[in-house]
Protein backbone atom coordinates (compact mmCIF):
# COMPACT_ATOMS: atom_id res chain seq x y z
CA UNK A 1 0.00 0.00 0.00
CA UNK A 2 1.48 3.45 -0.88
CA UNK A 3 1.65 5.71 2.01
CA UNK A 4 0.95 9.18 1.13
CA UNK A 5 3.53 11.49 2.00
CA UNK A 6 3.18 15.45 2.37
CA UNK A 7 6.35 18.28 2.82
CA UNK A 8 6.67 20.42 6.08
CA UNK A 9 5.30 23.34 3.66
CA UNK A 10 2.03 21.36 3.42
CA UNK A 11 1.76 20.57 7.35
CA UNK A 12 2.31 24.10 8.11
CA UNK A 13 -0.30 25.23 5.71
CA UNK A 14 -3.10 22.54 6.83
CA UNK A 15 -1.99 23.69 10.54
CA UNK A 16 -2.72 27.37 9.33
CA UNK A 17 -6.10 26.68 7.32
CA UNK A 18 -7.72 24.67 10.31
CA UNK A 19 -5.63 23.92 13.47
CA UNK A 20 -8.53 21.83 15.33
CA UNK A 21 -8.47 19.98 12.32
CA UNK A 22 -4.83 18.66 12.35
CA UNK A 23 -4.29 15.05 14.37
CA UNK A 24 -0.27 14.66 14.22
CA UNK A 25 1.24 12.28 16.33
CA UNK A 26 4.89 12.12 16.76
CA UNK A 27 6.26 9.02 17.06
CA UNK A 28 9.81 9.46 18.55
CA UNK A 29 11.06 8.81 21.64
CA UNK A 30 10.13 10.95 24.70
CA UNK A 31 13.70 12.70 25.05
CA UNK A 32 13.29 13.39 21.37
CA UNK A 33 9.89 15.10 21.77
CA UNK A 34 11.09 17.15 24.70
CA UNK A 35 13.56 18.88 23.33
CA UNK A 36 11.42 20.07 20.31
CA UNK A 37 8.38 19.15 18.74
CA UNK A 38 6.00 20.80 16.07
CA UNK A 39 3.26 22.58 18.39
CA UNK A 40 0.63 20.23 18.64
CA UNK A 41 1.92 17.35 18.14
CA UNK A 42 0.90 14.19 20.54
CA UNK A 43 3.25 12.04 21.45
CA UNK A 44 3.07 8.26 20.69
CA UNK A 45 6.34 6.55 20.65
CA UNK A 46 6.45 4.05 17.78
CA UNK A 47 7.14 1.00 19.73
CA UNK A 48 3.95 1.66 21.13
CA UNK A 49 1.88 2.36 17.90
CA UNK A 50 0.23 -0.95 17.53
CA UNK A 51 -1.18 -0.35 21.55
CA UNK A 52 -2.69 2.71 20.21
CA UNK A 53 -4.47 1.75 16.68
CA UNK A 54 -8.31 2.22 18.13
CA UNK A 55 -7.78 5.83 19.35
CA UNK A 56 -5.12 6.94 16.52
CA UNK A 57 -8.54 5.80 14.17
CA UNK A 58 -10.62 8.78 13.10
CA UNK A 59 -11.92 11.53 11.15
CA UNK A 60 -9.62 12.58 8.43
CA UNK A 61 -6.12 11.88 8.24
CA UNK A 62 -3.68 11.44 11.09
CA UNK A 63 -0.35 13.01 10.04
CA UNK A 64 2.57 11.22 11.74
CA UNK A 65 6.10 12.80 12.10
CA UNK A 66 9.56 11.86 13.59
CA UNK A 67 13.01 13.35 12.81
CA UNK A 68 13.74 12.26 9.38
CA UNK A 69 10.45 11.00 8.29
CA UNK A 70 11.83 7.27 8.78
CA UNK A 71 10.07 6.10 11.81
CA UNK A 72 6.72 8.01 10.59
CA UNK A 73 6.44 6.16 7.71
CA UNK A 74 6.92 2.73 9.17
CA UNK A 75 4.64 4.05 11.64
CA UNK A 76 1.80 5.01 8.22
CA UNK A 77 2.34 1.48 7.06
CA UNK A 78 1.61 0.32 9.99
CA UNK A 79 -1.44 1.91 10.69
CA UNK A 80 -2.62 1.96 7.22
CA UNK A 81 -2.63 -1.82 7.26
CA UNK A 82 -5.49 -0.93 9.99
CA UNK A 83 -7.16 0.95 8.30
CA UNK A 84 -6.03 4.30 9.47
CA UNK A 85 -5.76 7.10 6.83
CA UNK A 86 -1.72 7.70 7.45
CA UNK A 87 0.28 10.30 5.80
CA UNK A 88 4.03 10.21 6.35
CA UNK A 89 5.91 13.88 7.18
CA UNK A 90 8.63 14.03 4.94
CA UNK A 91 11.83 15.41 6.54
CA UNK A 92 10.37 15.55 9.79
CA UNK A 93 10.88 17.54 12.56
CA UNK A 94 14.26 18.23 10.95
CA UNK A 95 12.91 19.25 7.85
CA UNK A 96 10.35 21.85 10.07
CA UNK A 97 13.37 23.21 12.38
CA UNK A 98 15.16 23.63 9.11
CA UNK A 99 12.37 25.73 7.94
CA UNK A 100 12.24 28.30 10.47
CA UNK A 101 9.36 27.40 12.10
CA UNK A 102 7.94 27.21 15.88
CA UNK A 103 9.09 24.34 17.47
CA UNK A 104 7.56 23.62 21.04
CA UNK A 105 9.64 21.70 23.84
CA UNK A 106 9.07 19.63 27.47
CA UNK A 107 6.21 16.94 27.46
CA UNK A 108 2.65 17.12 25.77
CA UNK A 109 1.15 19.87 28.08
CA UNK A 110 3.24 22.20 26.42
Amino acid sequence: MAIREISVDELAAAIAADPAKVRLVDVREVHEYENGHVPGAELVVLATVPDHVEELHGDGPLYLICKSGARSRRAAEFLADHGVDAVNVAGGTTAWTLSGREVAKGDQSS
